[in-house]
């Protein structure tokens, strides 16, 4: 068979790129949402950066193999048709509406976040992904893949039973359908130099441990796998990776059954 430079091209792409799959398993509609710190990588996956996702649906795309600092989440309770924004949605929305803007649409917390950076042509050779409460949570998660690695998830709802001073926001009905991370909270009032938010004398892992983020135990209890604030690899299970080489492909499941 004679191959062309444009099939050879196709080809080396195609080898190069990873199948993510976005599964909303939640009996209701979400607006999964997607960023890429184009600060950090410019590979960006070959899918727009926000749709609606009814329920028990899923989308899969290809994302290349060295995507890095990219973030997955879901929107609840949203309306595009007046104002179209961060505010569109309850929880989770962003700037550009639908359609995440590109550069700053990273997303209103509470949210719930699968955050990954791939490692194609990375020094360490691995993917890195973990299933992180440090922007809130709004939904249940989990993240599964086909190389036989770790797979962090909250599968629990904690928004029912989310300390008072962090649940929120809530629906028509009153149900709760957020639970606010103490940084976002402002819990001691100065987030620019806080124990919640790891920042000002804060802002290194032996000045923020987690026993000075407040109720730390109420997430990482219910969630053990999650990344739940920003020096949380002291706990073992908040950080996950697998070989590059092994070419995982990921699924990202909102309201996993377990």
């Amino acid at each position: 068979m004679k191959y062309t430079l444009a099939t050879s091209l196709a080809l080396a792409s195609s080898a190069a790129a990873r199948t993510f799959t976005v599964y909303n398993a939640c009996p209701f509609t979400i607006w999964p949402a997607m960023f890429t710190d184009l600060n950090v990588g410019t590979a960006t996956p070959n899918h727009a950066t926000g749709w609606e996702a009814g329920a028990y649906t899923a989308v899969s795309f290809s994302v290349p193999d060295n995507w890095k600092a990219g973030r997955i989440w879901a929107r609840r309770d949203c309306d595009f048709s007046t104002n179209p924004g961060p505010n569109s949605c309850l929880d989770g929305g962003c700037n550009g509406g639908l359609v995440c803007d590109p550069h700053t649409g990273t997303g209103v917390p509470p949210a719930t976040v699968a955050e990954f950076t791939l490692g194609g042509g990375s020094a360490d050779g691995l993917d890195w992904y973990d299933v992180s409460l440090v922007d809130g949570y709004n939904l249940p998660m989990r993240i599964d893949n086909t190389a036989g690695c770790g797979i962090p998830k909250c599968a629990v709802d904690l928004g029912p039973n989310c300390p008072a001073p962090l649940k929120g926001p809530y629906d028509s009905s009153g149900f709760p359908v957020g639970c606010r991370s103490a940084c976002q909270a402002n819990l001691d009032g100065n987030q620019a130099d806080s124990p919640n938010c790891c920042s000002g004398s804060h802002n290194t892992a032996a000045t923020c441990p987690p026993s000075g983020v407040a109720y730390y135990s109420y997430f990482k209890g219910n969630c053990p796998d999650t990344y739940v604030y920003a020096y949380d690899e002291s706990s073992g299970t908040a950080l996950w990776n697998c070989p590059a080489s092994a070419n995982a492909d990921y699924t990202i499941t909102f309201c996993p059954a377990s």
